[in-house]
């Protein structure tokens, strides 16, 4: 393909890309600018407490595998008799 016309496709390539970026969902951060776009998902009530429970389980799991291997290593060096 000439330059001639390769370049310029290839400029309104990317002034679409760039218009495209402006105005597509911005997935679940911050809100798209007006009037596209929607609330994000994580700001929603429901989902804060989810992730709440989610990060309080993986906490619970994390201090268990933690007592376990302490119980291991406690055990190891002084064997209950």
């Amino acid at each position: 393909m000439r330059d001639h016309l390769y370049l310029p496709l290839l400029g309104l390539a990317a002034i679409a890309v760039i218009a495209m970026a402006l105005v597509w969902p911005q997935g679940l951060g911050d809100r798209s600018p007006a009037p596209f776009g929607h609330p994000p998902v994580q700001r929603a009530a429901a989902m804060q407490d989810a992730m709440r429970r989610e990060t309080e389980a993986a906490q619970k799991r994390v201090d268990q595998a933690r007592d376990a291997v302490r119980n291991i290593q406690n055990d190891a060096i002084a064997p209950n008799k």
